[in-house]
């Protein structure tokens, strides 16, 4: 899809649709839904005036309504996407807005489609960044194995903004760059695990690498017997597919300045997890496919960070196997020595990445990371905690926790921090070996993973994010289609970018 910004008056402007936002201004709960425009252009005012007044539309967020041939407009239709409460508008909302704009247009066979800017009180660079995501994350259908596919692409998107302005251009730029890395990441998860095996995903990383200029090295099992990663092989020697360790690196044009951040993603590539010797009930282990979205997401991330240039060093560290039961697979009761040497009792084959985790993110400190985040679908016991609504998060260190969620406003993503305390550790102690690879008891299983993995990073700042509830979105909403979601890549990127002036003021690292 082509995205284009024209600094034009929407009502002037020829094109199939014209999208307008809309908020619900009342203020009293028991008020009647006030829904109001976001422009304030007079012929558009005019053309939805008899909308507007008879009450069909309510302006709820991702409700939509169409008006044909609206007098004096120049498009052809004008659709009113609903925002939700004019009280509660945020960034979110807009990002919505403009994934339910396109995909209202999809359905009708439409190629172009038109979306006017909104008159909001919020960072014009901000918002013009979060409409292009949503326009580029709704444009995807995950139906790409179908043979009698039908083709619903939009050829062009149009965004109508009021006047010059650099924050815009900026804006516009940073949203289709954003999208496209978390598309990137969407299109990883959706592939079958016949389709994407670890060598596949080192192959496809390597391309995309190429592409934006980023250093890409890819190993195999030889290498992880020269690291002694022997956490990550347990988890790898039951499949025929040969495991993966990818390393991804992105230094900035300037050098940074001596003793500045770098940051570490690690993410678990799980391509199929059928839970090894312990293995996964029969009913839905086809959506396993999804066992390497944390590591989607950190190819993801890495593409957009390798386009926006932040000023800061980064390094990824991917970790990918298939979990399969074979003769020569690991068991229960086995005990394996991870990188750093700590030594892990196998309770549960199915506890997996975890353990191909915890040598990823020692490799990372070694590689010189100052800062760790990893990201993985790790629990199901995560679900249990929060629902579908809020990624778990866990942390060794508040003020990194800080930095990652300045970011949320603008990123539109949601995560709860869970406690990763020491009283907890107690939980992974095994009688045989330094720690085992599941919790004592079935309590607080996503905790206990946290904890797990905690043993691997000492006193570097880390962070966990266990996206297992929602890396998938099991039914299609007005802004998005269903399947992989590509969550948690915006709020990586944010993340990063928050220590560029850490990087670039050491007076600031002094503080």
């Amino acid at each position: 899809m082509d995205t284009k910004l024209l600094y034009q008056d929407p009502d002037t402007f020829i094109t199939p649709l014209l999208a307008i936002f809309s908020v619900d201004s009342a203020t009293d709960k028991d008020a009647p839904p006030a829904p109001t425009l976001l422009s304030t252009s007079a012929a558009i005012f005019k053309a939805a005036a008899q909308v507007l007044a008879s009450g069909e539309f309510k302006a709820t967020l991702g409700e939509t309504i169409l008006i044909h041939s609206p007098i004096g407009v120049a498009a052809e239709r004008l659709l009113l996407v609903g925002l939700g409460k004019l009280a509660s508008l945020s960034l979110d909302e807009l990002r919505k807005g403009g994934g339910t704009a396109l995909r209202a247009a999809k359905p009708r066979g439409l190629r172009q489609v038109a979306i006017a800017f909104p008159e909001t009180p919020l960072a014009s660079a901000s918002v013009a960044r979060v409409i292009m995501e949503g326009v580029g994350l709704a444009e995807i259908d995950y139906d790409i194995y179908k043979t009698d596919r039908k083709d619903l692409s939009i050829h062009t998107t149009t965004l109508l903004a009021p006047e010059k302005s650099v924050g815009i251009d900026t804006g516009f730029a940073e949203g289709n760059i954003l999208a496209a890395a978390q598309n990137l990441t969407r299109s990883l998860v959706n592939e079958p695990g016949n389709v994407l095996t670890p060598t596949v995903l080192g192959q496809r990383t390597a391309a995309m690498c190429a592409e934006v200029g980023l250093k890409c090295e890819v190993f195999s099992t030889e290498k992880l017997h020269e690291l002694k990663m022997g956490a990550f092989w347990s988890v790898s020697q039951g499949s025929a597919e040969p495991p993966a360790l990818i390393v991804m690196t992105y230094e900035p044009a300037v050098a940074p300045a001596e003793g500045s951040p770098v940051i570490g993603l690690v993410g678990k590539g799980i391509t199929f997890d059928t839970g090894g010797i312990s293995i996964k009930p029969a009913d839905g282990m086809e959506k396993m496919k999804y066992d390497m979205a944390g590591a989607g997401a950190m190819i993801g991330a890495m593409r957009a960070i390798a386009e926006l240039k932040p000023p800061v060093k980064v390094i990824s560290v991917i970790c990918s196997a298939e979990n399969m039961p074979d003769g020569k697979a690991f068991k229960p009761g086995d005990v394996v020595t991870a990188m750093s040497g700590k030594t892990i009792e196998i309770i549960n084959t199915d506890a997996e990445g975890r353990l191909v985790l915890s040598d990823g993110l020692h490799y990372a400190k070694t590689l010189g990371c100052t800062h760790l985040i990893d990201a993985a679908t790790l629990t199901g016991a995560v679900a249990i905690a929060l629902g579908k609504l809020n990624v778990g998060l866990f942390s060794n260190d508040d003020a990194t926790v800080e930095n990652f969620t300045s970011g949320l406003p603008l990123s539109g993503e949601k995560y709860w921090r869970l406690p990763c305390t020491e009283d907890y550790r107690d939980q992974i102690k095994s009688q045989i070996a330094d720690i085992q690879n599941t919790g004592t008891t079935r309590y607080g299983g996503s905790i206990t993973a946290a904890m797990f993995l905690k043993e691997f990073v000492g006193d570097t700042p880390w962070i966990h994010l266990d996206i297992a509830a929602m890396a998938w979105n099991d039914e299609a909403k007005p802004w998005l289609a269903s399947g992989p979601s590509g969550v948690a890549v915006r709020s990586i990127v944010e993340w990063v970018r928050s220590y560029a002036k850490e990087t670039l003021d050491p007076a600031h690292r002094a503080q």
